[in-house]
């Protein structure tokens, strides 16, 4: 048997046990394993004297995986940014984030919904793990939406899908893991995310306000707050933009030259900076604990979806399944802007069963060659067209698309992450509560990858800037 029919058979087999509810990263660590002894022994004749040693050598090769893969700088960012979220929330910082949002868009249609979305996108920008945003404003912005008459159910969907935009708003832990996959620049891809990810929160807004204003006791507004009192709000919120601020400047010099500092220096920075603003605030050695024990748990949990994919991702360079794919992919006689929406539209699917980092370690080894075997065809040469650049640009702009696919994967059924999460901390919903919640999202994320894909400079526009 070749290795590339042993790397689909063993592939779905890990698809397989993904949909049964088996972790993706016991899942693929398994496959992995599976597909290295079965390469390796098949090389050796299948001769069962030569199990052993075929077994011997998958073991070591798996080995090698973890601190290979894993030990490299730009990974030691995701604890960091999601570091950067807890201590804020402990900080009180999200609640003044919250409060500012209300008061300065509280007064349009449907304005308590699309100030939690608004302010889930600011929290996003110091926060780089969606289901920490999730959990921080099912607790701060659900009861409030409860009080001025929202449906629960719209309620919870608010916020879950609000959440997404952590995956895509800069200090972002999916876009790092991406970066780090594909071997391109972090600090240009958290800089692309910036505008696409203030794009997506401006269609959810608008989007809730439609909604306001054609369903009849939808949501109402929330007035009454003079100029006064909005630009009082502003202060306590001002600590977010000012990590923001700092965070950017050491991965882009605005006044040009060398950045001030690496990507991962910018992330400690700015862990240290919300640390400083919690201890002013009073946060107590409890609180500090349990942000750390939460950022820890999360990290860990990152950290072991990818030492199982990796191991997956070794065996599949071994079955050569990555250059068969790009090979067949590139011969396609479909415009290559097809083939893209195409590998989207399976993205949604796969997201229905595996979790968002999941999704992108199995299949970016797999699709990433293939993409960028279309060099030179239609969404490649728009992005040269904007900026002049091929390669890199437009894995750039696919990073992008793919991630924001993730941010829909991670509230579609039946895995939505921020969903089961939203559910978990309030009592008084049910996940598939949310799930009907956030429904009406799905129609504005499918406009945002349709203005993204047709319009790559939204995308690439701040990345040129650093070039």
């Amino acid at each position: 048997m070749e290795p590339i029919d042993i790397g689909l058979i063993v592939s779905g087999g890990m698809l397989v046990l993904v949909v049964l509810g088996m972790r993706v990263a016991f899942a693929a660590g398994m496959a992995g394993m599976v597909g290295l002894i079965w390469i390796f022994w098949a090389k050796f004749g299948y001769d069962p004297d030569k199990f052993t040693k075929a077994l011997i050598v998958s073991l070591k090769t798996a080995g090698q995986v973890p601190h290979s893969k894993v030990a490299n700088q730009a990974l030691s960012l995701i604890p960091t940014f999601i570091l950067i979220g807890y201590l804020a929330y402990y900080a009180g910082l999200t609640k003044a984030l919250f409060e500012a949002a209300k008061r300065w868009v509280g007064w349009l249609p449907g304005g308590m919904a699309v100030a939690t979305v608004f302010a889930t996108a600011g929290f996003a920008a110091v926060s780089g793990a969606s289901v920490a945003t999730s959990a921080v404003f099912a607790r701060i912005a659900i009861p409030e939406m409860l009080k001025v008459g929202y449906d629960k159910r719209f309620a919870a969907g608010v916020v879950a899908a609000g959440g997404t935009l952590a995956s895509l708003i800069p200090p972002s832990a999916i876009l790092v893991i991406y970066a780090i996959i594909v071997e391109q620049d972090v600090g240009k891809l958290l800089l692309a995310g910036f505008i696409p990810g203030a794009v997506s929160a401006l269609i959810y807004g608008a989007l809730i306000v439609g909604m306001a204003l054609t369903i009849p006791n939808f949501g109402p507004a929330v007035g009454g707050y003079t100029w006064g009192e909005r630009f009082k709000s502003l202060p306590a919120a001002a600590p977010i933009a000012f990590v923001v601020f700092i965070i950017i400047f050491f991965i882009y010099n605005p006044f040009g030259g060398d950045a001030w500092g690496t990507p991962t220096e910018g992330g400690a920075l700015g862990a240290f900076v919300v640390f400083v603003m919690a201890v002013y605030k009073g946060m107590r050695w409890g609180q500090l604990k349990d942000a750390l024990l939460e950022s820890a748990k999360l990290a860990v949990m990152i950290f072991t979806i990818i030492w199982g994919v990796l191991i997956y991702v070794r065996f599949l360079g071994f079955a050569q399944l990555p250059d068969a794919f790009a090979t067949w992919i590139s011969g396609l006689e479909q415009s290559p802007m097809l083939t893209l929406v195409l590998i989207l539209l399976a993205y949604a699917v796969l997201g229905m069963f595996m979790d968002a980092i999941g999704m992108l370690l199995l299949t970016l080894p797999v699709v990433y060659p293939a993409v960028m075997a279309l060099n030179g065809g239609e969404f490649v040469s728009a992005a040269d067209s904007a900026f002049g650049m091929s390669g890199p640009m437009c894995a750039i702009w696919f990073g992008i698309l793919v991630v924001k696919m993730a941010e829909f994967c991670l509230i579609t059924p039946p895995i939505g992450l921020n969903c089961f999460v939203v559910a978990g901390v309030r009592d008084d919903l049910t996940v598939q509560d949310v799930f009907v919640g956030v429904t009406p999202f799905f129609i504005a994320d499918a406009v945002t990858i349709a203005t993204l894909v047709a319009f790559p400079s939204i995308v690439l526009w701040l990345p040129s800037l650093a070039s």
